[in-house]
């Protein structure tokens, strides 16, 4: 019998709703690298990836047909649970990455789907079976279910401890169990499980050469996946399938949680440049040679930012926007357009990778948001951010991606309705000086 993923998915978007809308932006890799199945964020594309070994998904079951799908569709919600609960992102304890943690974040999603699980599975409140010597295991059986990833990571640590002291008691060797990754191995010096599935891919910078910025576009398409998906299951009455209500409600408090305007603004820029960039089986990928294409960059993005010089935009959001435009010319070259009914191209400059620039204002009229809209349509941009008060009427069309920057105050009451993203300046962030 040989995986077939495509099938398994098609299962899952009939039991699973919420699940299905979620695996649509995650792509699928097979790949005998990893020796069970793993998620990260692709360096390259700033998207989430699930690495998988057909072979692991063909061994689950133990030869019942019926209970191999049940595991198989365990194992891909174990998968999407670490991307939910941000473990690929970023959500690490002071140590940064170790074996306690791999087996921390298993035990807190486990305990949801405890059932649906192959018997090597690490799950609180249960034995779990070592894949390679079929000795039985009941060292998380005295844990309770629905902890939090940072709960159990301190009760891991705690039996860690225990079992070195315990080999140590009977003249044993110990190991320090603290190495990176994960893979279904067994027991290792200090007693304790590696995870079922593989971490090693974890984006933990310095570690996997993803860099924050990377791992931010990840994390804020993945948050718009979650987004649409909870509108399915809800709007629509798909339904959540097997989410428990616990589940849901961590899901949507996620959701909730503040978006940081200046990451936003990095990642708008990031992802405009990475329009231009196109696949090319003649350039070797660095990380997965011959698993993906690599990558190359036809030309540079054009970004074009225009700043409202209108009277009722004040310094303070001025200031605090040309700030972080000096940090974001680390990494881009962009255009500025000052405008207010209208842009007066002798005003336009480039604003260089590298520079610095001080605020200023070179206008102070009204707001015709058309006015740049047009000068950035007639100019081939790849995107185009507005900063302000949102006060006048709703611009046409825009040709590339356009985003709009604003304070807290002006966000709650503007003079239009717009599906474009709307970031909002925290208003403490925006005083005059």
């Amino acid at each position: 019998m040989s995986f077939d993923l495509n099938m398994a998915m098609f299962r899952l978007l009939k039991k699973e709703p919420f699940f299905a809308a979620i695996s649509r932006c995650i792509s699928k890799v097979a790949s005998n690298a990893v020796p069970t199945a793993g998620v990260r964020v692709n360096p390259d594309t700033g998207y989430f990836e699930m690495m998988y070994n057909p072979d692991f998904f063909d061994t689950l079951g133990n030869g019942d047909a019926n209970r191999q799908e049940v595991e198989i569709l365990g194992v891909l919600k174990h998968e999407f649970y670490h991307l939910l609960f941000e473990h690929v992102t970023g959500r690490l304890p002071e140590e940064g990455m170790n074996r306690n943690w791999n087996i921390a974040t298993d035990l807190a999603i486990n305990s949801h789907i405890a059932d649906e699980l192959p018997a090597f599975a690490l799950v609180p409140g249960k034995s779990y079976t070592d894949p390679k010597t079929g000795q039985v295991h009941d060292m998380f059986k005295d844990m309770e279910s629905g902890l939090s990833a940072e709960e159990y990571y301190i009760l891991v640590k705690q039996k860690q401890e225990e079992n070195k002291q315990k080999n140590k008691d009977k003249g044993e060797g110990q190991g320090e169990g603290e190495g990176e990754g994960g893979g279904g191995s067994p027991s290792n010096g200090d007693g304790m499980p590696d995870s079922m599935d593989d971490h090693s891919g974890w984006a933990t910078e310095g570690t996997e050469n993803v860099d924050s910025v990377t791992r931010q576009i990840a994390a804020e398409r993945l948050k718009e996946a979650m987004q649409d998906a909870v509108e399915e299951v809800v709007k629509e009455g798909r339904g959540w399938g097997s989410v428990s209500h616990q589940m849901q409600k961590q899901i949507m408090d996620s959701l909730k949680s503040q978006v940081d305007w200046k990451s936003v603004l990095r990642y708008f820029v990031k992802t405009s440049q990475a329009a231009n960039r196109s696949n090319s089986m003649k350039k070797i990928n660095r990380r997965y040679p011959y698993i993906h294409p690599g990558r190359k960059t036809s030309r540079t993005a054009r970004i074009a930012i225009s700043i409202d010089q209108s009277g009722s935009v004040h310094d303070g959001m001025l200031a605090a926007f040309f700030a972080e435009l000096n940090k974001l010319a680390e990494i881009a070259s962009f255009t500025v357009v000052p405008f207010d009914d209208a842009v007066f191209e002798d005003k336009v400059y480039e604003w260089k990778k590298g520079t610095k620039h001080k605020r200023e204002r070179v206008l102070c009229g009204g707001t015709n948001f058309d006015a740049p809209t047009n000068y950035v349509n007639d100019n081939n941009f790849d995107g185009h951010i507005i900063l302000t008060d949102l006060y006048a009427p709703k611009p046409k069309n825009s040709k590339c991606q356009r985003m709009w920057m604003t304070t807290e105050s002006c966000a709650r009451s503007p003079y239009f309705q717009t599906n474009e993203r709307i970031i909002a300046i925290p208003d403490k962030d925006c005083a005059d000086e």
